[in-house]
This record gives structure tokens, sequence and C-alpha cells, in this order.
């Protein structure tokens, strides 16, 4: 990440369920840290030397942060490192808080469908919701009872405004897999629609959506992970119209590393495109879309691209850098 960071402090960590856990983080001397939307996330820079984003689980009106964590079984070091090694007290750089993931304020009825930790992003939007006098519903789905994280919170969300909860636990005696067809089919003409979850079911909301005909401006999902492949192709020319510079993209190499080889200060994060940090502007040629982040829409029109994982259907690709 070569954007700017922000040493923070964990004041305190709580357990939510099952491998769960809550990180609580204030500024170092105490002072409120910058309020963020609904939806928002930021980026860790942790000192075993990796980078990972994270949904911020409250609102921020108390001036600090929280974040809340699934110890994944499969870990590369994120999540293991945070429930496993760090305590309360420890500094930590975190980035600005970003938002990929936007609430529309003014629907009649908005519908979360949450897959395990993908609860996360909507506790803050639950509460701004509450706060408008809106109406939401929560299907929250996690496969037993006791890995149902923030689930106190989100009930005292329901009785302080219009929301409800709906639970679905898919590997307690007589579960099943959430359906996702009547839930997208039940949707009024103004209503909005979010998900955030496991690649699957993501990608079955999205179909679903798509079969039903709903409008992508009320469409709405975040991935927390990626099964994109990295276009890295390379054999093409990229012109960098900031720098004046222009480069060939070997084989095997992305855009985003070419440009460090380079020595070309650009901001990312995950390298993987879920989370929104390289977002660069196209200038002119015909991007080959990778990430999990733009819209059909977006894409279509080719104004931006995630340069960690997108490459180019063209022989030449000018960016705004």
């Amino acid at each position: 990440m070569t954007e700017p960071v922000h040493p923070v402090r964990v004041r305190s960590i709580r357990w939510e369920a099952t491998d769960v856990f809550s990180f609580i983080l204030n500024a170092i001397d105490d002072t409120p840290l910058p309020p963020f939307e609904p939806g928002s996330h930021i980026d860790l820079q942790l000192p075993i030397g990796l980078m990972r984003s994270y949904s911020l689980s409250n609102d921020g009106s108390d001036g600090d942060y929280r974040i809340t964590v699934a110890r994944d079984a499969d870990s590369t070091g994120g999540s293991a490192f945070l429930a496993e090694q760090l305590r309360p007290g420890a500094a930590i750089a975190i980035g600005a808080p970003r938002n990929n993931f936007p609430l529309y304020e003014q629907a009649p009825l908005s519908v979360f469908i949450a897959g395990g930790i993908g609860v996360t992003p909507f506790v803050s939007m639950a509460m701004r919701l509450n706060m408008l006098g809106r109406r939401w519903r929560l299907h929250y789905c996690v496969r037993t009872q006791d890995r149902a994280a923030l689930l106190k919170e989100l009930e005292a969300l329901t009785l302080a405004g219009s929301g409800e909860i709906v639970m679905n636990f898919d590997q307690e005696p007589g579960g099943v897999m959430l359906d996702l067809t009547t839930v997208v089919s039940s949707l009024g003409p103004q209503d909005h629609v979010y998900c955030c979850g496991p690649i699957g079911m993501l990608e079955a909301f999205r179909k679903t959506c798509e079969e039903k005909t709903i409008p992508d401006e009320r469409v709405h999902f975040e991935y927390f992970k990626s099964n994109v492949q990295n276009a890295s192709e390379g054999g093409y020319e990229l012109v960098l119209a900031k720098s004046g510079k222009t480069v060939r993209v070997k084989e095997g190499k992305t855009i985003l590393e070419t440009l460090l080889a380079l020595g070309l200060d650009v901001p990312f994060s995950c390298e993987e495109g879920v989370c929104g940090a390289c977002e660069t502007r196209v200038l002119a040629g015909e991007p080959d879309h990778r990430d999990l982040i733009l819209s059909a829409e977006e894409r279509k029109s080719n104004r931006t691209m995630m340069i960690c994982c997108s490459g180019t259907k063209s022989a030449s690709l000018t960016l705004d850098i």
C-alpha cells in the first residue's frame, strides 16, 4: 500500500462467535478517527508484511473503528495473525476508509444478504437506515448458530428501528441454503438489494438478479475474497500520460507489477481486484476487466480499471498515471 497510512492502537479485542473476533482501533493520541460512510472498509498494514482489507463494523460515531474478523482455517496469514498474535495495546498502521459498497439511502426497503462474516458492513448500514427511519431486512446465513457474530447487536437494531432479521442456519438439523430466487423475486420496484459473503453466494446472487432483470443500480455486492485470474499475459504497450513514459508489459507480469518495477508510486492493496485501491483512469485502449468491483455498465464505459488484476484487449493502453 503506497497511500498514506495512519498509526492506530488496538484498544480492545472481543470474542464475537466461534472463530470470530472484533478489534476496536483508536488513534494513538486518542483524537477521534475520521468519519466514514456505511459500507466502508480499511486496509491494515500487518507487521508480518501483509496488507489486508476489512469492513468497518461500527458507525464510527464514537471516533473509533471496529473490524470484525473470522479466523479462516485456510488463512495465508492475515486473519491468523489478528486472531493469534495481535493484542490490546499493539500499534498498527491503517489506510483511510474507502467505500466500494455504498448505501443507497432513499430506497423504500433495503434488503441485505450476508454470508458468514459478510455481515460486517451491514451493521453500519442498518444503523444509518434506523437514523433515517427507513426499512431494512437482513437475511443472515451462517452454518451454525454459534457462528452468528454480532447477532445481539443486530437484533437490538431491529428493536430500535424498522428492521428485521431472517436467520438461515444451513448446517443445523433441517437447515437448507437460502432461496435467493424467492428473496430477489420479493423485491419491490424501488427496493435495493445487497450481498456480501463467500464467492459462491455472490455469484449465485448476481446470476439471480440478472435472471430477474433487477436493474444494476439497485444491485450491490462486495467480495472479501477473489477467484479471478490476474491478467499476466503481457505483450502490449502501456502509455503513462502523466509520467510521459511508454513501457512494454512483459509476459508473466501484471500492469501493477510493471509499474512498481519502474519505481512508480501507485496505490494498491489487495492485488486481487476486490478492494479498489488501485482503480485508475483509462484514457485510451480497451481494458480486459478482471476485477470484482466494477458493474457491467462501468466495465462497458472503460473509464477506469483495476491495474492489479486487469489487462488489455487492445495492443496499447493509455493510463492517467
